[in-house]
């Protein structure tokens, strides 16, 4: 039988896992950021901070571009457009004083990691209410080595990155009986987005079904049904129709007719179609079965055998199971986050020898269950497991350097090869004045982001602060990489074909002059004449991609 961890030795652990969490990830996610593998909805968040700031609280130009008006109506970007209509966030008001402090993309990323690994950290403290310091220390490495956590941190700046750290703050609220600090987290919980009233939800679920605190879980299950109901129907609507005419029908479109549905119609017509809603629920039967193996992995699987981690977790995988998308199942991507939390709790009730139907009793009067030696063993193979599969997956392109983006047809960019176009593409960067309006290609985007009008191109034309259109002053737009990945990703091969289209077009109608050009990022501006040298490198690259075209 192992040894108990002395209760200083497992601090000490757990002090170690958060350092070496928080300065690889750290490493590797602002390299992913500043070698430009960043990607548009960094430069969205950065735009939404950028302006907040200047009191212009969730506008953004580049949101805008992503709105039913832009993507349906076919109307012009706007830089006015509150962010709000597509994702109600008010809870990151909360970190604008940071942004305020250090005005950059890169402070997003920063603050992604100290929110995430500060989760961990009172992760361990809740598990410690219950469990032995090695037990509740393998929980928290367990955290910390998730595919689910690991992929999202390295992921571009995003809402959820709040989740895990609330959600075990309300835990641990609730296990010490500081019910003003639950009251807050929960209010903090739901100010992350609109829908993140689903994963409190599941708490209030777990604590009527538990008998611990029935009437509290039937006030936090009814204070997060309305508040979704609320927040969809009537508040976000104010703001933009992009929540019944986009997002509901991208996500949840199988389920109705016409062009707009609200969250309750929604919820209606899933009611009305069961054997729908199951088949949504376990198709495509493969990759569900692969994205949940993928969740329970670093946990040694205990939470498959978890009560509370299926009440918790299981709506917020509800709403996964029963959408549709590409997204929805990428264990790389901040939704898969919203899991952890519930997943994380389970283990550590399962642990302390706890269903859903003993907790009349204290829990700590019960005895918890013992870790063997073979178990032990086993569990630390399924974190290396998880590291492994979470470094050979190349989490949002962050191990480009790594591994190839794909083996047949071959597309690798090397470490020196993309360090040599940073400097490149920053010194053309430089020449964009601060406050101009710019049109630049996705990964561009989010280094030029903290402005007032920033579109992505090939979209030229947005709409200013006295409502006119207008042509952005300034095009930059990163050639070089759509050509190297179209041998392998047809999209990049259209994108390439449209943008030099458009370059030509602008060009020779002088409505633009190509101002540099870097080993194939090309600069413009409005109204300029191109410069000899620039224009001759542009022809000569054009002529070299001609047979794409």
């Amino acid at each position: 039988m192992l040894q108990k961890l002395p209760k200083r030795s497992g601090l000490r652990l757990i002090i170690a896992a958060a350092i070496a969490f928080f300065s690889l990830t750290l490493i590797f996610a602002l390299h992913r950021h500043f070698t430009f593998y960043s990607s548009y909805d960094q430069g969205i968040f950065n735009q939404v901070f950028w302006n907040g700031i200047h009191g212009r609280f969730f506008e953004s130009s580049l949101s805008s571009q992503l709105s039913t008006n832009v993507v349906h109506g076919g109307e012009v970007p706007a830089v006015d457009y509150h962010r709000l209509g597509q994702h109600f966030t008010p809870a990151l008001l909360l970190w604008l004083p940071i942004y305020a402090l250090f005005p950059h993309p890169a402070t997003l990323t920063v603050l992604q990691l100290v929110l995430v690994t500060a989760a961990g950290i009172v992760l361990y403290v809740l598990a410690r209410q219950y469990l032995d310091p090695l037990v509740a220390a393998l929980i928290t490495v367990s955290f910390y080595a998730a595919n689910a956590i690991i992929g999202p941190t390295l992921e571009n700046f995003h809402d959820i990155c709040q989740i895990p750290l609330y959600v075990f703050g309300l835990l641990l609220a609730m296990e010490k009986r500081w019910w003003w600090l639950f009251g807050i987290l929960a209010v903090l919980v739901l100010a992350v987005r609109e829908d993140s009233g689903i994963t409190l939800f599941g708490v209030g679920v777990y604590l009527v079904l538990s008998r611990r605190y029935p009437r509290l879980g039937l006030a936090v299950c009814s204070l997060s049904f309305a508040y979704v109901l609320v927040v969809t129907n009537l508040i976000m609507p104010m703001f933009s129709a992009d929540i019944s005419e986009r997002f509901m029908l991208e996500r949840f479109g199988q389920y109705v007719e016409g062009e707009e549905a609200s969250t309750w119609d929604v919820i209606g017509a899933m009611a009305s179609q069961p054997w729908l809603l199951l088949e949504e629920l376990i198709s495509p039967p493969g990759r569900t079965i692969r994205y949940l193996l993928g969740q329970l992995l670093p946990f040694a699987f205990v939470p498959a055998a978890a009560p509370a981690s299926w009440t918790i977790a299981g709506f917020p995988l509800l709403k996964l199971l029963l959408g549709k998308g590409q997204s929805v199942l990428a264990i790389n991507i901040r939704y898969a986050m919203s899991l952890v939390p519930g997943l994380a709790y389970g283990a550590i009730l399962w642990w302390a020898g706890q269903g859903l139907g003993n907790f009349p009793k204290r829990l700590k009067n019960l005895p918890p269950r013992k870790l063997s030696s073979s178990f032990h063993n086993f569990w630390i193979i399924c974190i290396c497991i998880s590291l492994f599969f979470s470094l050979v997956s190349n989490p949002n392109r962050t191990f480009y350097f790594l591994f190839p983006d794909s083996i047949q047809p071959w597309v690798y960019v090397t470490l020196p090869e993309q360090w040599q176009r940073t400097l490149q593409i920053r010194s053309l960067l430089a020449e964009i004045p601060a406050d101009a309006s710019v049109a630049a290609t996705t990964y561009i985007v989010p280094h030029l982001s903290g402005r007032r009008a920033i579109i992505r191109f090939p979209a030229l034309k947005l709409r200013n602060d006295q409502q006119q259109l207008t042509n952005v002053e300034y095009i930059i737009a990163d050639l070089w990489r759509l050509r190297r990945y179209q041998v392998a990703f047809d999209e990049d091969g259209d994108r390439l074909r449209s943008m030099t289209a458009i370059i030509d077009q602008v060009t020779s109608q002088e409505e633009y002059g190509i101002i540099g050009f870097k080993n194939g990022v090309i600069l413009l501006q409005k109204g300029a004449a191109s410069q000899p040298e620039a224009k001759s490198a542009w022809l000569d690259f054009r002529t070299k991609i001609k047979r794409i075209l």
